[in-house]
């Protein structure tokens, strides 16, 4: 199989189903924001010492996949499949990573800018791309049917993203600077 079909030439690109669709449509934008937020995750991995959050922002990464399977599916279908379900129980276990790196962090009393180390910077950044991902699946909620987990689990994502910014930037001894 070649990794091009020409198909995607149009404009247009395929969905779970075979349903074609414009690439500009809600419901490929929020496929892509995911994709990238993905790829930034990957690249923020290669730039962390601390092999726990390595292993976390993983298994972030596969639960990205299935988010983008269920976004590529207006069918519905692929959510049932093992693979690619998400559950609400994910949604808790990233709260509950929060709540762990939280504690070992100073309350805040500010915004703060994000920046620090390499790393923190990175995860500053995959928050920004998180958020965006989350408006664009927010916006093709309001037109076509979107499992809330999967609105939850990215909002959820974005908290811990911040969170985990703060902590590497604390475990590399850069104080945050505040707004």
């Amino acid at each position: 199989m070649k990794i091009y079909t020409r198909k995607g030439d149009t404009g247009e690109t395929g969905l779970v189903g075979g349903k074609r669709v414009l690439k500009s449509a809600l419901r490929v934008e929020a496929c892509g924001e995911v994709d990238e937020l993905n790829a930034v995750l990957g690249w923020t991995g290669t730039k962390l010492a601390d092999e726990t959050i390595r292993q976390d922002l993983l298994q972030i990464q596969r639960d990205l996949f299935a988010v983008g399977a269920q976004l590529a599916d207006p069918t519905g279908h692929v959510e049932k499949a093992e693979k690619a379900g998400l559950h609400e129980v994910r949604v808790r276990e990233l709260e509950g990573i929060i709540d762990r790196y939280d504690a070992r962090l100073a309350p805040l009393r500010a915004f703060i800018l994000p920046g620090g180390s390499e790393g923190g910077a990175l995860l500053h950044l995959a928050r920004t791309v998180c958020r965006r991902a989350e408006r664009r699946m927010v916006a093709l909620s309001q037109y076509e049917p979107l499992a809330p987990v999967l609105i939850a689990y990215i909002n959820r994502l974005s908290d811990l993203l911040f969170t985990l910014a703060r902590a590497v930037n604390r475990e590399a001894g850069i104080e945050e600077i505040p707004w």
